[in-house]
């Protein structure tokens, strides 16, 4: 495999998510870390150069560029056993994946980002009037996994795989965005789980 580059900011749930596939699979990444906070993605050089949609992670392989945490995730996972073989359970896991884009992440990591980083009093009035419907968002999200992770251990048909590690890297910090896990008791030990399983490393390793 070509040489890999991880564009990232360290913090970042979405970053999280790349390196948590490549210790799973044992693969070499070299770190380049951006403070967001500083704006340091939106610069000329990074625009041009990295990713001019301005946003991290962006997994660089060789000498191109591939921005968007699944998109980088499915690429380090392809082959291996991160990605269901049968087909049904593949597009499932993917169908995941997506609940985490557009249910899960922009409400849970969202609240993070804004209590824990920016911190309240640094809000705009815009960003405050939201915070109960991503509150409530999140909450919803956080219902529906630990209905379904009820009676199961993983969310694609019982076994490990890149649904798991998408949903793990908000969900585990989700109290820093204000969210109880301890009411979710399934949530709560499917996250146990997870951070047990050999290859696994922190958020902040």
């Amino acid at each position: 495999m070509e040489k890999l580059v991880l564009h990232e900011y360290a913090p970042s749930g979405n970053c999280y998510k790349i390196r948590l596939v490549a210790a799973h699979l044992g693969l070499a990444l070299e770190r380049r870390g951006y403070d967001i906070l500083k704006g340091e993605t939106r610069t000329s050089e990074f625009l041009r150069d990295v990713n001019a949609n301005g946003r991290i992670p962006v997994l660089q392989i060789g000498d191109r560029f591939l921005p968007e945490s699944a998109a980088a995730c499915f690429y380090l996972a392809e082959g291996s056993s991160l990605i269901p073989e049968d087909r049904f359970d593949c597009a499932d896991m993917l169908r995941w994946m997506n609940f985490e884009q557009y249910n899960h992440e922009p409400n849970i990591a969202t609240l993070r980002f804004w209590l824990a980083f920016v911190g309240e009093d640094g809000l705009t009035g815009m960003q405050k009037s939201l915070m109960l419907d991503k509150r409530a968002g999140g909450e919803a999200a956080l219902d529906l996994m630990d209905e379904h992770l009820r009676n199961r251990l993983y969310f694609v048909r019982d076994r490990f795989s890149l649904a798991d590690i998408a949903l793990y890297a908000y969900t585990h910090v989700a109290g820093d965005g204000g969210f109880d896990l301890s009411l979710w008791p399934a949530v709560q030990r499917w996250l146990e789980r997870v951070s047990s399983l050999p290859e696994h490393i922190p958020i902040d390793e």
